[in-house]
């Protein structure tokens, strides 16, 4: 996958990413810093707490323990990670 393809995903109708859907995902260039955060990420780069996780968001408040029933992993800054309950994506992460 691309950077632009990941950027412009439309799951369930939507964007994945609510800038987008409000169009203000690119009110400043990216730095070079966070062009190879991204690129590292698409080469499946993880580190606690994303290792593992398929949802993140900023609750603008402390992260719920459960978010859709799924474990709540950890936090960077102001976002909450959460992961597949244990058994649902095993196939995904075996190896």
């Amino acid at each position: 996958r691309t950077i632009p393809q990941v950027i412009y995903q439309v799951q369930g109708g939507n964007y994945s990413f609510e800038a987008v859907q409000k169009g203000n995902v690119f009110y400043q260039r990216a730095r070079g810093i966070e062009r190879r955060l991204a690129e590292q990420n698409l080469k499946h780069w993880r580190q606690h707490p994303a290792r593992y996780a398929l949802w993140y968001f900023n609750p603008y408040a402390p992260c719920p323990p459960t978010w859709y029933d799924q474990p709540h992993t950890g936090q960077f800054k102001d976002h909450c990670f959460y992961e597949p309950k244990p058994g649902t994506c095993d196939s995904v992460y075996s190896g």
